[in-house]
């Protein structure tokens, strides 16, 4: 490997204090805890979440037991080492991504993080798609739901969690499946106002609503 460059991480999603991480040791540990070699401050992101280490081959990554996995290109990892070739894209729990570049890279690779095609402005309660701002606003429990997903985006939110934040003073029990899936198909349909080629919000059988960040 070169002598006068090095591989480095370069943090694309996810609160870290660096934008990029050199890969300066032969074995460095990636996760929350502020001791790690590669920190990624994130609540879904394990103490200890992953490791990379150097081998003749190259560098590998390989997931440390985490709670919410490691991804490579989209796929998880177990704790067996995979190697990591250029622009690979790491994907911490679903909350950091990380893109590897090699020591002696020389195709160029885009660091620019992807834009979500939602966004939110969580104080002033504003909503744009495709930089276009929903117009009449959001009702409150329609907005309510959005706001949950957002903060979440990417992760599964249970039917159960979703009651207590849409409805806080209602008994569980007394909000109905059909009152529940008619709030989440009027958001689609108020999203859809602006982006109807794309699917936010989707629902997972059995299991709650996900929001999906569409890049543009």
């Amino acid at each position: 490997m070169s002598q006068h460059e090095i591989a480095m991480l370069i943090v694309q999603e996810g609160e870290s204090p660096k934008s990029q991480w050199p890969l300066y040791k032969k074995s460095l540990v990636l996760g929350r805890e502020a001791d790690c070699d590669i920190q990624i401050n994130e609540r879904q992101i394990s103490r200890q979440h992953a490791e990379i280490n150097l081998t003749l081959e190259g560098y590998t990554i390989r997931d440390m037991g985490s709670k919410n996995g490691t991804f490579l290109n989209g796929e998880i990892l177990s704790t067996e080492p995979r190697l990591l070739r250029n622009g690979d894209e790491i994907g911490i729990a679903l909350s950091g991504k990380l893109t590897f570049v090699e020591d002696n890279a020389t195709a160029p690779i885009s660091l620019e993080p992807n834009k979500p095609s939602l966004k939110m402005d969580i104080l002033a309660k504003r909503v744009w798609v495709q930089d276009k701002e929903i117009s009449p606003p959001l009702s409150l429990a329609q907005y309510t739901l959005l706001e949950l997903l957002y903060q979440h985006a990417g992760n599964v939110i249970s039917r159960e969690t979703m009651v207590a934040a849409v409805w806080p003073h209602e008994d569980p029990g007394g909000v109905s499946e059909q009152a529940i899936d008619a709030l989440a198909r009027r958001l689609r349909e108020r999203i859809a106002e602006i982006d109807p080629d794309n699917k936010y919000v989707e629902t997972v059988r059995g299991h709650g609503f996900r929001l999906n960040l569409v890049d543009k």
